[in-house]
């Protein structure tokens, strides 16, 4: 890249200008700080350049109408930026607090002590885990952190995270995505990862440090993995919640039976929203500043910005590069198609959406009105045929 385009890149990771000098100088481009403001200013970047307080305000309050209403303001504001908002984080603060006093109040009285932990730097340990709290409604949540930036690796909804084969394929595209794998892995002892343990350690059956080949998969309690299961928490808090009553007042309701065809039906209507909400929360989460810690040393700072730019930190790209081809690892995985649910239901609903002039959904409320409009449709026709 360029000099500009490595400034423009910088810059959107939201490193200060010290920092963007520092990784120029590595890339042997060397500037004052006073050029780099000039060059700044002639491409239009500004860190504090506030636009209409009232977008934010229209912003925010559209976010508490659903999941943003558990935000907190770091949190939205984080969200405000990707948005293209620019607002102080100050602005974020009060409005939140007028407009959602009870739960702005209630978030001040939470507290969460934290274990020590200590990774080397990016790419030394991933954390693989699984959520469950969606998977009675047919929705199967499979997500990877790295240890040392806490940046999201991979976040997908699938069908199943229960089988190895999936699991193994979101590793294989993170790998080949990253162009080498981590020093180790650490998942649960269930069968779902064994996959990607059998991946892991043959990709680092060559290696000459002390956590190669056997060494380089770790096991342990679900619970004991804790930057996934810390993770948890916040995705939780911070949109999965509503999805959790969402789907427990429709069971409430009798409109959600967890039989096979109320969790296809759930999938087909569901599935790309909670993505384009996990995708959404990852991003945010990547993009947003981890606070200092009393852990002396756990790095604080932006996700990205840890994991791309590790020497700020001290620390370097603990990544294992590929010596192998990749096709022999596919083999055994499976990589999810477009179709969320059963390809027989999909049809189905499919031909029903055709023959009433219906679109794939955009919002929550459009999921929700479909999946009730289905679920109208298609179980009178499936009691039909069994009578």
């Amino acid at each position: 890249m360029d000099r500009e385009t490595l400034i423009d890149f910088y810059f959107q990771l939201g490193m200060s200008y010290k920092n963007i000098l520092q990784s120029l100088a590595l890339q042997g481009i060397f500037l004052s700080e006073r050029h780099l403001h000039r060059i700044l200013r002639n491409r239009g970047l500004y860190r504090r350049q506030y636009g209409d307080l009232g977008a934010g305000i229209d912003f925010i309050f559209d976010q508490l109408q659903g999941s943003g209403r558990d935000h907190g303001y770091r949190w939205m504001y984080a969200k405000c930026l990707q948005q293209g908002i620019c607002i102080r984080k100050e602005d974020v603060r009060i409005i939140l607090s007028l407009l959602d006093p009870i739960n702005t109040q209630a978030r001040q009285t939470r507290r969460l002590r934290r274990r020590q932990y200590f990774a080397q730097g990016p790419n030394f340990i991933w954390h693989i885990d699984s959520y469950d709290k969606l998977k009675p409604y047919g929705i199967c949540i499979n997500g990877c952190i790295d240890g040392f930036s806490r940046k999201i690796t991979w976040l997908r909804a699938a069908s199943t995270n229960s089988d190895p084969r999936v699991i193994g394929g979101y590793f294989v595209e993170t790998v080949e995505r990253l162009g080498g794998c981590p020093r180790l892995v650490r998942t649960d002892m269930g069968t779902e990862n064994v996959v990607v343990r059998d991946i892991q350690r043959y990709l680092r059956r060559n290696g000459e440090d002390d956590r190669a080949a056997e060494r380089s998969y770790i096991t342990g309690k679900s619970t004991a993995n804790q930057r996934i299961e810390s993770w948890w928490g916040v995705m939780r808090k911070e949109g999965i919640e509503y999805w959790i009553t969402l789907f427990g007042e429709l069971k409430d309701e009798g409109l959600f039976t967890g039989d096979v065809l109320d969790k296809a039906l759930s999938q087909f209507s569901f599935m790309a929203i909670i993505q384009e909400e996990l995708n959404e929360l990852r991003d945010v989460w990547n993009a947003h500043r981890i606070r200092p810690s009393k852990n002396t040393n756990v790095p604080c700072g932006k996700p990205d910005v840890m994991f791309m730019a590790p020497h700020l930190w001290g620390v370097e790209d603990l990544i294992v590069p590929l010596t192998e081809d990749l096709n022999a690892c596919k083999e055994n995985c499976k990589f999810l198609s477009s179709v969320p649910c059963d390809e027989d239901v999909f049809d189905l609903c499919t031909i029903i959406m055709e023959e009433s002039d219906l679109q794939f959904p955009s919002t929550r409320t459009q999921a929700l009105d479909l999946y009730l409009h289905l679920r109208d449709v298609v179980r009178p026709q499936i009691s039909g045929q069994e009578n």
